[in-house]
């Protein structure tokens, strides 16, 4: 089964939970770089009065076309068969950065190993029937992890919401 991530930017407060729970899940250490494999992001649009503010939660989206596992030369990038999880095997990767440059959303950070790094959407914790540590501590439910194609149904079925109710 492939898995993505979806995030509601309705319902993010910014409250980082998902970044503190990807630093510990992953024993990433806290510095004044980011460190987690999932950012948040704040994004401001508008003026006053009609300003908003909003968070984005932003990881590896696991793409199904990934262009970081076809800029990797070393095959150290590459998908999972049975989760579909885009993954680094460290001993293969020689840290040239193609993949973070290939990457639409520069995901892939280089690591204080050498190598690069990335969000593996908690691949232990799903391979025991368990949720990613940042979907599991969103306390308001904002981002969720599953199927593409029902979390696809998921993105439609709010779009479909808003145009009903804009009008």
């Amino acid at each position: 089964m492939s898995h993505a991530f979806y995030l509601d930017v309705d319902r993010c407060t910014g409250c980082f939970a998902c970044a503190v729970a990807c630093m510990d899940q992953n024993d990433l250490e806290i510095g004044p770089e980011p460190t987690a494999w999932r950012q948040v992001f704040k994004v401001e649009t508008g003026a006053a009065p009609e300003a908003r503010l909003r968070y984005v939660s932003l990881a590896c989206m696991h793409c199904e076309d990934a262009p970081c596992i076809m800029a990797c030369p070393t095959g150290a990038v590459a998908r999972e068969t049975g989760t579909r999880v885009v993954k680094v095997t460290a001993e293969l990767c020689i840290g040239c950065h193609s993949c973070s440059m290939a990457c639409p959303f520069g995901i892939p950070r280089f690591g204080k190993d050498g190598t690069m790094q990335k969000c593996d959407l908690c691949s232990v914790r799903l391979e025991n029937d368990l949720e990613p540590a940042c979907v599991r501590v969103c306390p308001t439910r904002a981002l969720r992890q599953g199927d593409p194609n029902e979390l696809s149904l998921t993105v439609a079925k709010k779009a479909a919401e808003r145009l009903a109710t804009s009008t």
